[in-house]
């Protein structure tokens, strides 16, 4: 058996604002006023009403992709248009990509052109995790997706369907701020989430809680916050 990435749950003190911003920016139909859905990447965005504001670097960001510096340029300017803004978060200045936050501050990449890694993905090439070799290998196990990255501590998967891949950094790993705005929601493909439970726990997950509508928190190998739902329950 294995998960499906369903979704990334996004905490948001507006919800309705930052899935427009996204929506626009990514050019994607929403669902309803708060969920993104999937344009390709192999999940949709469902953003949640958070109780205080962010704080610190976010663990998980998206990487954006562009086909030519003239896209690359515009989707920068339209992010900033949209209410974005250019973001430090220590990059260098001979790095091509562009540093940039939401609305809301939550940071995301502009990749330059060219980039092989993304080469053949989604609008968003790659949910981008800090993350240990150990995560790269319990989601790779959880979702049964193989490893396509798996090199100095650093490690990707990717659906065998393609779509967006999911990165993890390698240490050291950044200071945790609360409880981290972006989050993966997964499904069994088969079977019961009760059961689903049992196995992601066998791979190194700990049980965290369970809300009443039956949906599983869980904490990964690195202790990241992470949420297991019937697929019945999804809104696709």
């Amino acid at each position: 058996m294995a998960v499906e990435l369903m979704g990334i749950e996004h905490d948001a003190l507006d919800p309705e604002r930052l899935a427009q911003f996204w929506s626009t920016l990514l050019d994607r139909e929403l669902v309803d006023s708060t969920t993104i859905r999937d344009g390709g990447s192999g999940f949709d965005i469902r953003f949640v009403e958070a109780s205080e504001p962010k704080t610190g670097q976010n663990r998980i960001h998206f990487d954006l992709t562009s086909t030519s510096l003239d896209d690359q340029n515009a989707i920068v300017d339209r992010a900033l248009g949209l209410g974005g803004r250019h973001e430090d978060v220590g990059q260098r200045p001979e790095e091509a990509h562009v540093v940039l936050a939401d609305p809301e501050g939550d940071e995301f990449c502009v990749i330059e052109p060219g980039n092989n890694f993304l080469a053949g993905t989604d609008a968003i090439g790659a949910v981008n995790c800090d993350g240990t070799r150990a995560l790269g290998q319990f989601w790779s196990a959880a979702l049964e997706w193989p490893l396509v990255w798996d090199q100095d501590e650093e490690t990707a998967v990717q659906s065998p369907h393609g779509g967006s891949k999911v990165t993890w950094s390698g240490p050291p790993l950044m200071p945790r701020h609360g409880r981290d705005r972006l989050r993966l929601v997964v499904s069994p493909v088969s079977g019961d989430v009760q059961t689903e439970v049992q196995r992601l726990v066998s791979l190194g997950a700990v049980e965290a809680g369970q809300s009443e509508n039956g949906r599983v928190l869980l904490t990964d190998p690195d202790g990241n916050e992470f949420a297991v739902v019937a697929a019945a329950d999804v809104q696709r």
